[in-house]
């Protein structure tokens, strides 16, 4: 007895042991790690719901695809460098992408190799129920129907040219026959399909396909072969295997759709030389059933103002009934323009601004190509061979509804607002309803805020409007508008919303079916508005989301619904304000019974997804230590099966973990964060901390955050790995006044943390970027208990940033002062004062600590000049301070070498003010222009001996 009393206790003293060993194994992360870091995309159910597949790829480097059985995990195809796959519609195959490997393609970029020689995109077919693949190589693209038909076309890039044979393995003797000359055309090879390879059918020189909906026809357009004009479009019919000419000899077919029945086709096609620089196209109209093919539409047809546009898409009714297409003006001629005995150096070049304009000149720049493109639609009816116009100048926008059954479409027009947009970007639109029979346009309503919808039946328009808090309708025949929310007890705007703006609302779940009833929320539960106003408001959640600090959100499990069928069971996802718990629940459309959870755990759940034809279903869930893997299970949600198992090199890492941090701002509003704390933390040990900001966070308290390289923020994880406390307050914001409350919200959160005993007060910092960074740049003028800072993108001076442009947009920066984030709720030569005291610029003598800023010179949202002005206002006062500006980068870094830079140097820049690390030479030294490019002076400054 004692001897096995002694080898028990030897043996638990050597788990403990071997325990220790591991935890003291483990490392902490370092830039190296994030490009082996895996993210997973691409996930599906199949139809039947039997297999599953994801795509799980590194951050650099050759991913892979993997095909699960939904009920037994060890089932598993892998496809490496699988991707951009789907399921057939019989849920038997799995077909996709195979990129070239990574390394075989950085090798020959490195030789300069051309593009047309780099090595192409395989595609693969997978049978799986035994996993036997069949590959083709050099694929440019794939297609199957989107509804059914077990069919794939495979469309295959330009062949290589032979390769000659080299001078030493020449027949002497032998007479060289002289060698065709290849022909030129756009056109390559297409193979067209059954999954199951029974049937095939094969075509060169195509240039466009496309299937039919049903998988009942396939479309093929033949490019040109040298100079001969044999061009064409074709039909196959895939259930006789007979191909048919549609047309043939055009110099361009374009824009090829099928109705849904598969009984028309109608395509665009023009006669102009293909040097024409201003071809009219010709809209044609294919009978399937009848095999007759008519011209409906051209230059100068009864109905079509100016010409048929090549740049809208072509689409049927549901019914057959009518062809939907676009016109645009025709094209004037400038005398200045075409003028061919001017030289290009002699053209006058310049952007007039004009204080009449309805958008300014940037934002007229940037949607040039956009409006170059417009076109107005228009339809074709099929019995009356009418066509009737639908849209033009004065109502350009017309939105059909997505099947086109219903027999009215919205008309929008903004025309009279639009000039106001660069400081009011919540103007309204006059809306109209358009009946698509006869095109009569009926004026709705003037200046209509929000985005105004049809209901699914047709039968209601309906929208938020922010400006009354609440949601409408308009009911079609009787033309009566109604408030649809009007005397309910709670808000159905954002109760969080703390900008100048009017606030949005929390959005709304959809329409029963015929319309009977509009499902929206509040901030917690979902009700049920009767539209016509018989019978009362329902509280589908009975208030429980509102009583228990739940919200409730309906889950939409078919992607394809046009309505909500009532009979089914509301699914809703559960997620708890305050402790941030989430899951699933079930409850009905009746309002009869409470929801009754069916998970509801310390994680965060996203991506539900259900197959189409059972009640399997996939999801993903998170917390910060765990990451959003695929699990598969049923509605029932009982039991879950893990299907991917991504970075398990995370076992290796020193992670950390994340607690939730309630404390009072200082005016007592009780404000949440995040605390990221190091792996085996010790309560009784100071720890340098970093501080990030940006808004509202809590909320992610169980989201996964990824290693990877930094785009503008500091890498949560990379910090907490090696042993930083990370804290992420939330801010409330009092309007005009967004300096102060962000002094309010972060100082506060930050004392309850020292407080509470293991923060290094010596080693604090803070960091953000674009909005975080003005924060940044506000604070450090007004404490100096921060060691170092990081500003990103910081706007310093309002007043000249308020009269600057957002080049991505090249809208007027005005709005964000007047009404969105900025918060200041009035315009410059309003509240001047506002402006000056919110500005850090004016305030930078104050500032005591050393900061890093990053601003690029292709900046799109916050004029880079901003940076400037922050790091010149610190250079003249002789504080310590960097800016890196990377060339041609925008708002965050796009380019993965910046990101993997900008990574080390915020590591270097605060190891050396909050760890006492050795100051790289990039800020002891600084980086010299003769030297760029040459040298990245990461090398540490020697220490003192």
């Amino acid at each position: 007895m004692r001897s096995e009393i002694l080898r028990y206790t030897l043996l638990l003293v050597l788990l403990i042991f071997t325990g220790k060993l591991e935890a003291q194994q483990k490392r902490s992360l370092t830039h190296a790690d994030y490009d082996l870091w895996e993210t997973l995309n691409g996930d599906k159910i199949s139809g039947d719901g039997n297999w599953v597949g994801f795509e799980i790829n590194p951050q650099d480097g050759d991913g892979r695809l993997e095909l699960v059985a939904h009920g037994n995990a060890q089932h598993r195809i892998v496809i490496p460098r699988g991707n951009r796959w789907t399921f057939s519609n019989d849920s038997k195959y799995g077909v996709g992408r195979i990129s070239p490997e990574h390394e075989s393609v950085r090798h020959l970029k490195l030789k300069k190799t051309k593009a047309d020689d780099m090595p192409k995109d395989s595609l693969f077919v997978v049978l799986l129920e035994n996993g036997a693949i069949e590959k083709y190589a050099r694929v440019k693209s794939y297609a199957i129907p989107e509804k059914s038909g077990n069919w794939l076309a495979i469309h295959f890039e330009k062949e290589l040219p032979e390769k000659e044979t080299k001078k030493g393995e020449r027949d002497s003797t032998a007479v060289e026959a002289p060698k065709p000359k290849p022909t030129k055309t756009d056109g390559t090879k297409l193979i067209v399909r059954s999954f199951d390879g029974s049937k095939q059918f094969e075509y060169n020189r195509v240039k466009e396909y496309g299937f039919s909906e049903n998988g009942s026809h396939l479309f093929y357009v033949k490019a040109s072969e040298d100079t001969l004009k044999n061009t064409g479009i074709f039909l196959l019919d895939l259930n006789t295997g007979i191909s048919k000419i549609i047309d043939v000899r055009k110099t361009e077919y374009i824009n090829p759709a099928f109705s849904e029945s598969a009984k028309f086709l109608a395509y665009l096609s023009t006669e102009d030389s293909a040097k024409a620089k201003k071809p009219y196209y010709d809209l044609y109209l294919y009978d399937i059933l009848k095999e007759q093919n008519q011209k409906i539409a051209s230059k100068g047809t009864l109905g079509v103002p100016g010409m048929v546009s090549k740049n809208a898409r072509l689409s049927f009714s549901q019914d057959d009934s009518k062809l939907f297409f676009g016109t645009s003006s025709d094209y004037q001629s400038y005398t200045y323009e075409e003028d061919t005995t001017i030289l290009d150096e002699d053209r006058v070049k310049l952007d007039i601004w004009g204080w009449q304009d309805a958008e300014i000149q940037p934002m007229q720049l940037r949607n040039k190509s956009r409006d170059e493109k417009k076109s107005f639609l228009a339809s074709y009816h099929m019995k009356s061979k009418r066509i009737i116009s639908l849209a033009d100048e004065k109502v350009p926008q017309i939105n059909l509804d997505r099947k086109r059954k219903l027999k009215y479409a919205l008309g929008f027009d903004d025309s009279p607002y639009r000039r106001n947009y660069s400081w009011d970007i919540q103007i309204g639109r006059d809306v109209y309803l358009i009946d698509l029979e006869t095109g009569t346009r009926t004026l709705v309503r003037k200046d209509v805020p929000g985005n105004p919808q049809l209901s699914p039946a047709g039968k209601y328009i309906y929208w938020y409007d922010g400006r009354d808090s609440s949601w409408v309708s308009y009911e079609v025949q009787t033309k009566v508008t109604k408030n649809l929310t009007k005397g309910l007890e709670v808000n159905f705007y954002d109760e969080l919303h703390d900008s100048p703006s009017l606030p949005g609302s929390y959005g709304s779940a959809g329409w029963l079916k015929d319309d009977t009833a509009f499902l929206v929320y509040d901030k917690y539960d979902v009700w049920r508005i009767d539209p016509t106003g018989k019978t009362n408001p329902i509280n589908l959640t009975q208030g429980e989301g509102r009583k228990q600090n739940l919200v409730y959100r309906r889950e939409r499990l078919d992607p394809q619904e046009e309505s909500i069928d009532p009979s089914q069971p509301l699914v809703i996802s559960v997620f708890h304000e305050v402790d941030k718990k989430s899951g699933y629940a079930v409850s009905d459309y009746l309002g009869k019974v409470k929801p009754r959870n069916l998970v509801f755990t310390d994680h965060r759940y996203l991506g539900l997804s259900k197959a189409e034809n059972s009640d399997k279903i996939i999801l993903r869930r998170s917390t910060y230590q765990e990451f959003p893997d695929v699990y598969a299970g049923d509605l029932g949600m009982q039991d879950f099966t893990r299907l991917s198992i991504a970075n398990p090199q995370q076992k290796d890492i020193k992670w950390g973990a994340v607690e939730l941090v309630n404390y009072l701002a200082n005016d007592g509003t009780p404000l949440q964060g995040l605390l990221f704390k190091p792996e085996n933390f010790d309560p009784n040990t100071k720890y340098p901390m970093m501080v990030y900001f940006y808004e509202r966070n809590s909320d992610g308290l169980h989201s996964y955050r990824a290693p990877a390289p930094s785009a503008s923020t500091i890498n949560i994880p990379y910090f907490v790995s090696n042993d930083y406390l990370v804290f992420v307050p939330d801010i409330k914001y009092d309007l005009g006044l967004p300096g102060p409350s962000a002094y309010n919200c972060i100082i506060p959160g930050v004392q309850a943390l020292v407080a509470r005993g293991f923060v290094d007060t010596e080693n604090m910092a803070i960091q953000g970027q674009s909005w975080g960074g003005y924060q940044v740049a506000y604070l450090i003028t007004r404490t100096n208990m921060f060691k170092a800072a990081g500003a990103g993108a910081p706007v310093v001076n309002m007043t000249s940033a308020y009269g600057g442009i957002r080049w991505g947009t090249g809208m007027s920066r005005m709005f964000q002062y007047e009404q969105t984030q900025s918060r200041i709720g009035g315009t410059l030569w309003e509240k001047p004062l506002y402006y000056i005291e919110n500005s850090p610029l004016f305030f930078m003598d104050r500032v005591n600590t050393p900061v890093l800023i990053m601003h690029n010179d292709e900046d799109g949202a916050v004029p880079w000049y901003q940076g400037i002005e922050m790091f010149m206002a610190l250079k003249r006062l002789n504080k310590p301070a960097w800016l890196l500006q990377y060339n041609g980068e925008d708002h965050n870094l796009r380019l993965r070498k910046n990101r993997k830079d900008l990574s080390i140097r915020l590591s270097q820049f605060f190891d050396h003010y909050l760890k006492g690390a050795p100051a790289p030479l990039w800020m002891t030294e600084g980086l010299p222009a003769v030297e760029k490019g040459r040298t990245l002076k990461y090398e540490l400054e020697a220490a003192d001996n």
